[in-house]
């Protein structure tokens, strides 16, 4: 692997990744390393009462050896560390905690210490670290992951927490159509200074302001741009990556195996991204978007069945949502579902009204649905934000979810009238779970499946997100919905991809497949799903860069012969 002069070189040392100390330096360096070890992996005796111990051994250790590594003020590195004794550990794990079924109150998927660097080289001596006492990261950037993955350990393992909140620098040059922005700032810190900068460009990304920039673009980023522009990983042009050995590379320094593997691959199975460069893209001064209702005593069936091939080659400027929930009718009282027709298009109203006439009439849209405002302003409204709300509310980055579990499919063959009849009826029987239909079609069906490790292109009508939210606590409650959305997925089973049944490593799933022991048997349940035809090629860059797999999750790419 070439590596290019301008990289960040922490230790030169690879061979025993630590910094050379003088030798009392290293007698006491070493002494607490085996401390720290004795206290992360204690006798089955000592184990019930080692947890305090534990955490404050654990703070100790990478206090010192960070330092030792940075050569950084200890007060400074004081700063980053946050053991589970610091009044700042539980507001700063919950913050980022999305989804309620894994706030701090699981007392038994805490961390031992986050982790909240606001340098490359504190990034690259905390994996120096971790690496030297065999201590597993888990890596979070806006904290969305469904499953929790970047900051609980399912398999209750000891962990610590890679915090890059603090790496959030967004740096947009008009001029040249492009944007730096590191891996802790969030899709709405993105958009907002895109906004300052141009009226007219834009960047294709997801639509809930919060998600970090960080894990979005690694899993490939899907928005309402997919359409005229594909994904935010097909507008990457350079990153920055921390790697096992503590390494900062860039596009030349990681090579292009590497490069092509964290554009869709997702980041945290091969380092810590911490930056992208990538290219903007050209909107109109004025964007068009419009929400309409439609009910299944109406002509939601047909409207719904005309949708799905309809997106393939339309208007490559337009992007068409559906949103299929059940709900209660209010003159009736019984249960029904409303399908939810939310768009976007890159134009005028005058001109996506004719468009809509000419293409889709039976949908009804009249001028009056229709609403012109900038491509910045069109990002809160898709996050159900009033139109003239503010833009700088881009920039805050509290999040008041619920307790949540999502599911994903892609449908290839139009699902047929009697079949959403029976979806109507499943849909009404289970009362809670929703869908929401995501067009495909447009540029999306000329980009190879090979381009990034993103391989969800051609061949796909439509994605569906499975989506479920409740707001009661306790395990009963988590039990009873997510058998509601696990029973909805199982009766899609026959509209949607086969062989495999394909899934967006964003809507992480662990349904599909968990990796236990790390083995490739194990992560090939799940990562052919993911990545269908580039996941040989994820599991050999993974090989090739961390082959000793310390860079590991619940749904990491394995290496070959684990």
């Amino acid at each position: 692997m070439n590596i290019s002069q301008n990289q960040t070189l922490i230790n030169n040392n690879t061979n025993n990744s630590m910094v050379m100390m003088n030798q009392n330096q290293s007698f006491s360096f070493i002494s607490l390393l085996l401390l720290f070890l004795s206290f992360i992996f204690p006798s089955s005796s000592s184990s019930s009462s080692s947890s305090s111990s534990s955490s404050s051994s654990t703070y100790t250790y990478f206090l010192q050896c960070i330092q030792s590594k940075t050569q950084d003020p200890t007060s400074s590195i004081s700063s980053i560390l946050l053991p589970p004794s610091s009044s700042a550990f539980v507001p700063t794990l919950d913050a980022y905690a999305r989804n309620l079924r894994f706030v701090s109150n699981i007392t038994s998927t805490q961390p031992l210490l986050i982790a909240t660097p606001t340098t490359k080289p504190h990034v690259s001596a905390i994996i120096l670290c971790a690496r030297a006492s065999n201590t597993m990261i888990k890596i979070r950037s806006g904290g969305h992951d469904y499953e929790g993955v970047s900051y609980t350990s399912y398999d209750h393992k000891p962990f610590i927490i890679l915090d890059t909140f603090n790496l959030k620098s967004v740096q947009v040059d008009a001029a040249k159509a492009t944007a730096y922005v590191e891996a802790g700032a969030t899709l709405g810190e993105l958009y907002y200074a895109i906004w300052k900068q141009s009226a007219t460009l834009g960047f294709p990304a997801g639509v809930c302001p919060t998600v970090g920039v960080g894990g979005h673009f690694s899993g490939g980023g899907y928005g309402n741009l997919l359409r005229k522009y594909g994904l935010s990983v097909d507008h990457i042009v350079d990153a920055e990556i921390v790697d096992v050995n503590g390494r900062v590379l860039d596009r030349k320094g990681m090579g292009e195996d590497l490069f092509w593997a964290i554009r869709g691959g997702g980041g945290a199975s091969f380092g810590v991204i911490v930056s992208y460069t990538v290219t903007l893209v050209s909107v109109p001064e004025k964007v068009t978007v419009f929400n309409v209702l439609r009910f299944i005593n109406g002509s939601a069936t047909d409207l719904v069945y005309k949708w799905q091939t309809l997106m393939q080659d339309i208007d490559h400027n337009l992007f068409m949502r559906l949103l299929l929930q059940p709900i209660r009718d209010t003159v009736t009282k019984n249960l029904t579902v409303r399908v939810t027709f939310i768009a976007e298009y890159l134009g005028s109203s005058d001109q996506l009204v004719a468009l809509m006439n000419s293409e889709f009439p039976e949908l009804g849209i009249q001028p009056s649905d229709c609403q012109e405002m900038s491509w910045a302003e069109s990002t809160l409204v898709w996050d159900n934000y009033d139109v003239g709300t503010p833009l700088e509310v881009l920039l805050n980055r509290t999040y008041n979810g619920g307790y949540l579990k999502r599911k994903s499919d892609y449908v290839q063959q139009p699902i047929s009238k009697p079949d959403l009849e029976l979806l109507w009826q499943k849909l009404i029987q289970l009362g809670k779970p929703g869908l929401v239909f995501n067009s495909y079609g447009g540029i999306m069906k000329e980009i190879p499946s090979d381009a990034t490790a993103f391989p969800h292109r051609a061949g796909n009508l439509f994605k569906i997100q499975y989506s479920t939210t409740w707001h009661q606590a306790g395990k009963a409650a988590d039990s009873q919905y997510i058998a509601l959305i696990r029973e909805l997925h199982s009766f899609m089973t026959a509209y949607v991809s086969k062989n495999p049944r394909g899934a967006y490593l964003n809507y992480r799933d662990l349904d599909i497949g968990v990796n236990h022991k790390g083995t490739f048997a194990e992560g090939k349940v799940f990562g052919q799903k993911y990545f269908i035809g580039n996941f040989d090629r994820l599991v050999k860059v993974k090989t090739a860069v961390d082959p000793q797999n310390f860079f590991r999750n619940e749904q990491s790419i394995p290496v070959l012969g684990s």
